[in-house]
């Protein structure tokens, strides 16, 4: 009886190293190439640990995962291809990932006059996915996937550099709306803005936080609310200047 027990737990033993030397994760590579041309953005999700990258604008990318696990490479106009990590992936330089073009047929598209195309609308993607600039979408390839490359960008300080970039491209965003929102009558006549400060005070008013969103919401309402009450800070700054 003794003899059993001890073979039961030698067994037991050997069972969860095998098991752990399964479930260890490790970091793969590879590069994702359509028609001979690497392809940057292609959202890479392990099904199995649900860690999810997208491709470099060089077509590499890097994520962890296990033998067994399934990787599925997807984007717009490109067919969802789904991978079986096997032990050998590890051991190679990096794997090679070739997608495809899909063709999307449209039998009939109706567009009123106040709608608008978007991929959404086309059923090209689902409604509800995350939309991201250009900034943010380097910002997360740049931190996404772990690993020496996400050291290397924080030592390079790219990190920082494309965090300024996207905080650059939000005012220019809110700038943009702000420009289209009001007509120079309306900062003059309502506001009292002198003609020669319009554009200083548009400045101004988006390096307020409340104002710069309600301008990313477009709360028109709201926009109209707060710059009256920058537009009076703003003549008074003005007046102390003079």
């Amino acid at each position: 009886m003794k003899t059993n027990n001890t073979l039961l737990f030698v067994f037991f033993f050997l069972t969860q190293i095998i098991f752990g030397q399964n479930t260890a994760e490790k970091e793969i590579r590879g590069k994702i190439t359509a028609e001979s041309v690497a392809v940057e953005g292609i959202n890479i999700l392990n099904s199995t640990n649900q860690r999810i990258t997208v491709s470099d604008r060089d077509g590499f990318f890097s994520l962890f995962a296990k033998e067994g696990d399934i990787l599925v490479f997807s984007a717009v106009n490109l067919v969802t291809l789904r991978r079986k990590v096997t032990n050998g992936d590890f051991i190679s330089n990096g794997i090679q990932i070739q997608m495809t073009t899909q063709s999307i047929p449209l039998k009939e598209i109706v567009i009123h006059d106040n709608s608008r195309v978007t991929a959404e609308n086309l059923g090209i993607i689902p409604y509800g996915q995350k939309k991201y600039t250009p900034a943010e979408r380097k910002l997360y390839t740049a931190t996404s996937g772990g690993g020496i490359d996400g050291l290397l960008n924080t030592i390079s300080g790219r990190k920082a550099m494309l965090k300024k970039e996207m905080v650059i491209e939000k005012k220019e965003n809110s700038l943009s709306r702000l420009e289209v929102l009001f007509e120079n009558k309306y900062y003059i006549e309502t506001l009292k803005i002198p003609v020669d400060y319009i554009r200083g005070f548009q400045y101004y008013c988006i390096e307020d936080a409340g104002f710069s969103d309600a301008l990313s919401t477009k709360n028109k309402t709201l926009a109209m609310f707060l710059i009256v009450s920058l537009a009076e800070n703003y003549n008074k700054t003005i007046e102390n200047e003079k």
